[in-house]
């Protein structure tokens, strides 16, 4: 099932495997250095379609135990392959396996030097209907040989790692299903692999409702996650060692909003854990808790306001805190490691007009890798030794833009005509006057995101054609606490689509758009944004793309019936509208009036190429003006760089047909 190893093929696209040597040139991070990387320069050519359909050099970069390699989603040829490659001059080859057709490779992680674990998950027909299935596999950059893990497992989710061995053998304890019906193989029990032979033994037989387990870093089974999701009720189970009884701790039912307790580690007092929760003033904190009695020992970290502690790194002892990781708008990691958080300080006062941070670092915290980019520019990969003090550079993830500085990008925030206030992206084309400009209206996938100051090629891309964009995180966006989160809960097609007409107000309102000249362009969720935005305010919008777009919201919510947890899924998107019917696209055909493009790629797992279809059909069949793309090898994320392509000439002829730049 999986493509064959691309081999020295790789060496021949990348002549970076000598300067992988360290032989590149490099800037001095010493503390207190103030040099930097080259500064971002200016377009050497007229930028198009090509230079930002480049697939990223490399995505889920990891670094190897010792340092030594990188794994990661490499770009290859245009496509994404996965690939283990050598940091150091002499070392072998870059190793490479390709990533089938209708499946998603995801969440990389290194068992020792030689052995590297991926996810995959593809939607697969089971018994008439369509599960989405996660399954393992080892890749042993030294032999090249692909290992299926637990791939007889009769089950829909068997690849949960909860632990791996520390001492350089190739051993790593896995959860997994073996059945799909209510019996007691459907619940997951933990296996010891030896990942590069696939021989397992069973470490803890399943338990009935638990769903996930939890161990500590000896590889001791010390927490077990319950969870019925008919009755959507949940208990925590816990241990303080291997020959003790699990008891339950905690208990919380889901139709009640309530949350189980989130164990992120474990403290250094005997019985305790890091715990995730609420301080007194409602900010998200990290704590030291006894388990047994749920009180607090001490504060570890509080988020600042508008953030939440989404994780922890720690070393594999699980106890010795590295850091954690913020969620919110403003995600990044904070070190809390005191040599750690001295390194990233010497980043950043070394790079004060970029944004700098540790991607991974390796087991003894010597060698790390490092990202600096802009909003307006995608950036590059560095490597740093912190014996050596030298930030080296590996590739730009972009070989076509390199460190260019493309169109500017800043947040804007602005009243919805309830008062709510709203942040937004805004990317403004260079060298244009931002005034009276056509505009365009990119609203989020999800809709439990937000968008941020990353780098985005597809706002940058549009903005190169000469259009504003702004990217509004409308209400029911995740990102700015519970409370704006649940305002979006009823108002699915109502206050937040509001929230992206009024996103076009402010910016006619500052002279910044022209009314007259307004499109929406919106991907997954936000191209079901699209499609309903044309139909409920026919006379505001010139025109739509619809890119993976949900037409259908019931049929979509009963393709996620068939996920893990699928149940309390449906009862997030319950929550955001009591009537799919009255809000889908698709029964709002007649209420279109502008050109609509569908661009929907037909190995798209996430949402069905199917619902593109029938909205072309629909639209046909009532006389409204539509033109559908479809891509036969895209995926939901275009992964490809071909099918990027596709989708960037699509997005440029039709707004240049339909709503045209100056």
């Amino acid at each position: 099932m999986i493509a064959k190893q691309f081999g020295r093929a790789y060496s021949s696209m990348l002549a970076l495997t000598a300067a992988f040597g360290l032989g590149f040139g490099g800037q001095a991070l010493a503390q207190g250095a103030t040099a930097a990387p080259a500064p971002a320069v200016e377009a050497p050519h007229r930028l198009e379609a090509a230079d930002f359909a480049v697939l990223p050099f490399v995505g889920e970069p990891t670094l190897s135990p010792n340092g030594e390699w990188m794994g990661g989603l490499f770009a290859i040829g245009g496509q994404k392959r996965i690939c283990a490659v050598g940091l150091f001059a002499g070392q072998a080859a870059p190793a490479c396996i390709g990533i089938p057709d209708l499946t998603e490779a995801h969440g990389l992680e290194w068992v020792n030097n030689d052995n590297l674990l991926i996810h995959l998950t593809v939607l697969q027909p089971v018994e008439g209907e369509r599960f989405y299935v996660s399954r393992l596999i080892n890749f042993n950059r030294v032999t090249r040989k692909i290992t299926k893990l637990f791939w007889d497992s009769k089950g829909q989710s068997a690849d949960r790692v909860l632990w791996t061995a520390s001492d350089g053998t190739p051993t790593a304890l896995i959860a997994g299903q073996n059945s799909i019906y209510m019996s007691p193989e459907f619940w997951p029990s933990i296996y010891r692999f030896n990942v590069e032979t696939g021989s397992r033994m069973m470490v803890q037989q399943g338990r009935e409702d638990v769903m996930r387990w939890f161990t500590d870093g000896d590889g001791v089974v010390r927490i077990g996650y319950g969870y019925d999701d008919q009755s959507r009720k949940s208990r925590m189970m816990y241990r303080n060692g291997a020959n003790e009884p699990f008891r339950v701790v905690d208990r919380a039912d889901g139709r009640k909003r309530e949350d189980l307790i989130s164990v992120v580690g474990f403290g250094a007092t005997p019985g305790s854990a890091l715990i995730i929760h609420e301080d007194k003033d409602k900010h998200s904190a990290l704590f030291e808790v006894d388990v047994a009695t749920q009180k607090d020992l001490r504060t570890v970290w509080t988020a600042p306001e508008g953030s939440w502690v989404e994780g922890t790194w720690t070393d594999p002892d699980r106890k010795t805190l590295l850091g954690v990781r913020l969620g919110g708008k403003d995600e990044k990691r904070i070190w809390l490691d005191p040599t750690l958080a001295e390194t990233q300080a010497a980043f950043a006062k070394a790079v004060p007009d970029r944004r700098v941070g540790i991607v991974d670092i390796n087991r003894d915290h010597t060698r790390m890798l490092v990202r600096i980019d802009a909003p307006d520019a995608p950036g590059a990969i560095y490597f740093y030794d912190t014996n050596e003090g030298v930030l080296h550079r590996i590739a730009f993830l972009s070989d076509r833009l390199k460190g260019q500085a493309l169109n500017p990008v800043k947040m804007v925030h602005y009243k919805a005509r309830d008062g709510l206030e709203i942040e937004a992206v805004l990317t403004l084309p260079k060298g244009k006057v931002a005034k009276n400009l056509p505009f365009v209206v990119m609203p989020h996938g999800g809709p439990w995101a937000h968008d941020t100051l990353d780098y985005d090629y597809w706002a940058q891309f549009v903005a190169q054609l000469g259009y504003g964009v702004i990217q509004p995180n409308f209400r029911g966006s995740d990102g700015y606490g519970e409370e704006f989160e649940r305002k979006g809960e009823g108002q699915m097609g109502l206050a937040m689509q509001d929230d992206l007409n009024d996103a076009l107000g402010w910016a006619v309102k500052e002279g910044i758009a022209d009314g007259k000249r307004a499109c929406l362009v919106g991907a997954s969720y936000g191209g079901y944004a699209t499609m309903w935005g044309l139909a409920r305010d026919a006379d505001v919008w010139r025109c739509g793309i619809s890119i993976s777009g949900v037409a259908s919201v019931r049929r979509e919510v009963n393709d996620m019936g068939n996920s893990l947890y699928g149940n309390s899924n449906q009862d997030a998107w319950k929550r955001m509208t009591p009537d799919f019917a009255a809000v889908s696209p698709i029964n709002a055909v007649d209420r279109i009036k502008a050109p609509l493009m569908l661009i929907h790629g037909k190995m798209d797992v996430t949402v069905d190429h199917s619902q593109s279809v029938s909205m072309a059909a629909k639209m046909r069949a009532a006389g409204k003006p539509v033109e559908f793309l479809s891509l036969p090898k895209a995926d939901h994320y275009f992964t490809r760089e071909a099918d990027r392509l596709e989708l960037l000439n699509a997005i440029e002829g039709f707004l240049k047909k339909n709503n045209p730049a100056d």
